[in-house]
């Protein structure tokens, strides 16, 4: 507990010492008190031990989670030790939308000296096929209970992070404001961008409503759209909430090809995460963290905005959302 006040106290002089020089960029505060008040701490829940939930009522349990009770991993001498299984949701990256190429809000609205030749736009509004949206995006390290010395120990800290770090910066990636580019490095793209793949994912949409989506159709977002092409380009304008919905589905599956993201969930991954190329949609789950905070409930990939996101944006000055990811994380307690 006392690192995490440290952790408050430091973070607050830097808010006051960054804001007043970045005027034009969003300040989300998320290096504040925030990360105790707008944090929705009952979606930790269900947290399950050997396979029986021992807190939390509700939630849900992915599919594909681990089922086995008891485990044996190696520890760091390389002899096998027992353990029992634990299971839970954990808050542990955070991505950014931003119209400002640089532009942070997570680190309190500090601005990177990139090139604004891609200026990020949210459309005309109009909502038709000549429409389109871009954004760019940061992707940050977020282990917010090791920050807050809360729950996880070391040996179910599935990728090690520690801190909240930049992981990816969409300015420096050529293939985020280049469709053509996107394709070539995931030409698997032309056999799901097509009309008859995009209806087939009203299934997924169902499914998502549910609350569970359906993993094996990795090219669905449910009712936010085609994963495909992995790019910040965003045909018909949706609106903020849909288009970064998607968008952040987008960077989750790019980073799963490129060996950036892991899979934490099911019995493989008990001893540590490991490298999946496909998006294992069942893991993730978000909440809103800026501009208007879920503190009570979360959304799963593909669930309509209109259950979760109403209200959610501020015309103008909160128009570049901040996300929490959840991801869940099966581990071999010993």
């Amino acid at each position: 507990m006392f690192k995490a006040l440290c952790f408050l106290a430091v973070s607050c002089l830097f808010s006051i010492t960054t804001h007043a020089s970045t005027v034009g960029c969003p300040n989300a505060d998320v290096i504040s008190g925030k990360l105790l008040t707008d944090v929705c701490w009952s979606c930790l829940f269900p947290i399950k031990v050997m396979g029986v939930p021992i807190s939390g009522k509700g939630g849900r349990v992915p599919s594909g989670a681990a089922d086995n009770p008891l485990c044996i991993c190696s520890d760091d001498a390389g002899l096998p030790r027992p353990g029992i299984t634990t299971s839970m949701w954990e808050p542990a990256r955070l991505v950014e939308f931003e119209h400002v190429p640089g532009c942070s809000s997570v680190l309190n609205g500090i601005t990177f000296p990139f090139d604004r030749l891609f200026q990020g736009t949210n459309g005309t509004g109009d909502k038709d096929g000549g429409d389109s949206s871009f954004y760019h995006f940061h992707y940050y390290a977020f282990p917010l209970l090791s920050i807050l010395d809360l729950f996880i120990k070391r040996n179910c800290n599935a990728d090690g992070y520690m801190d909240l770090d930049i992981m990816y910066m969409s300015e420096l990636d050529p293939t985020w404001n280049n469709d053509e580019l996107a394709f070539f490095a995931n030409p698997e793209a032309a056999a799901v961008s097509n009309p008859i793949a995009t209806a087939a994912c009203s299934a997924d949409a169902i499914a998502a409503s549910t609350g569970h989506p359906i993993s094996s159709m990795f090219w669905c977002a449910g009712s936010w759209g085609n994963i495909y092409p992995f790019s910040g380009n965003q045909a018909g304008n949706q609106g903020v909430l849909e288009d970064t919905s998607l968008l952040s589905v987008r960077v989750l599956a790019a980073l799963h090809r490129r060996g950036l993201a892991w899979q934490t969930m099911g019995d493989r991954a008990l001893c540590r995460g490991f490298i999946n190329p496909v998006l294992p949609k069942a893991q993730y789950k978000f909440t809103m963290f800026y501009p208007v905070a879920e503190t009570d409930s979360d959304h799963v990939i593909g669930q309509s905005t209109l259950v979760w996101g109403v209200g959610r944006t501020l015309p103008g000055i909160g128009e570049d959302p901040v996300y929490l990811v959840w991801r869940w994380v099966d581990c071999c307690n010993n």
